[in-house]
């Protein structure tokens, strides 16, 4: 045959290695090309290891804000995306600050750090000064309930069981106001998951975060108490020793306030209940009054809207404000 040495068979070799050289190489190509896209979409593990933040100061679980010459937003990404052993976390309002500006959220692992959460594609955030919820950068957003100092604000995820986590696409996240569901929304899933996230943007802005929270249903959060002492639904900051509550918070700003809740409200057949000062401290800060089952933890019962109670320090009665009326004597060790 024309083109062919006597012998065709070291032709069809020559001919057939420089055909399978060429889709080597094709081949090879193509798989860089995978290789380098996945590597852009698939952050390297040491990066999945640290937190990122950019703006904030970190004390232990304490995130404030820290403008540098940009005055840009602060932000704190977690290290490790929500899965479905450790579904959801919280992060309490320790102060608003002076522009209410906290949100809390989820974003993906290359979130930038100049953007709210919900303000950047593939994120969803809790606004909690606007009471917005925003997500994906879109300009529509959920109206949510306004928050203040005391608030907790809980994030989390509802893993369908039956799900697949790498051929999942859609999850609910979903938002909590002190303990409670105030809503949820779909979000895409990501490569890399979601992943716990705050804005701050304005001076005096402080939280304290919780990444292994719990979250139990609105119906049952109030069966789990923090004591042996089953007339007491919430004590916080508070220990409970025999029939004597005793603070143990920081005690370093208005805002380290202990709070105990009794589990049963009042009533026709139980409509009465009183306190003996023990030890008053340095000041003497301690309220008796009534408050709605979910008050803010770190409000003195009288400052928030839903309570009403007499303040011993300086014998003012306070109802649903910072602002007290003269109302009784300052009360001192063993006044009732």
């Amino acid at each position: 045959m024309q083109g062919w040495e006597t012998d065709p068979i070291p032709f069809m070799k020559k001919h057939l290695s420089s055909s399978l050289e060429k889709m080597d190489g094709a081949l090879h190509r193509q798989l860089s090309r995978i290789y380098r896209r996945d590597l852009r979409e698939r952050p390297q593990e040491a990066t999945q290891r640290h937190i990122r933040y950019e703006r904030i100061s970190i004390d232990g679980d304490l995130l404030s804000y820290a403008p540098d010459e940009t005055d840009q937003v602060g932000v704190y990404v977690a290290a490790e995306p929500l899965s479905p052993d450790n579904s959801y976390f919280e992060v309490e309002i320790l102060d608003m600050g002076v522009g209410s500006s906290i949100s809390v959220g989820l974003v993906t692992s290359r979130h930038s750090l100049h953007q709210h959460p919900g303000c950047a594609i593939q994120s969803v955030g809790y606004h909690t000064g606007r009471g917005r919820l925003i997500k994906g950068a879109s300009k529509r957003s959920l109206g949510l309930p306004k928050c203040e100092t005391g608030d907790k604000i809980g994030c989390g995820i509802k893993f369908e069981k039956s799900s697949v986590q790498e051929r999942r696409q859609v999850v609910t996240v979903f938002f909590t106001r002190n303990g409670k569901e105030v809503n949820s929304t779909s979000a895409p899933w990501p490569f890399s998951g979601l992943y716990p996230a705050v804005g701050v943007s304005s001076l005096g802005e402080e939280v304290r975060i919780s990444l292994c929270s719990t979250w139990t249903a609105e119906e049952d959060i109030f069966m789990c108490i923090d004591s042996n002492e089953d007339e007491w639904a919430r004590l916080h900051d508070i220990q409970l020793n025999g029939s004597v509550l005793e603070y143990a918070g920081r005690g370093k700003s208005i805002i380290d306030v202990g709070l105990a809740q009794a589990r049963s409200p009042l009533d026709t057949t139980s409509h009465y209940f009183e306190i003996e000062i023990v030890e008053p401290g340095e000041n003497c800060y301690i309220a008796i009054g009534l408050a709605r089952r979910d008050y803010p933890r770190r409000r003195h019962p009288g400052w928030n809207k839903g309570s009403i109670a007499y303040h011993a320090d300086d014998g003012k009665i306070f109802v649903g404000s910072g602002v007290g009326d003269p109302f009784g004597p300052r009360c001192h060790k063993g006044r009732d």
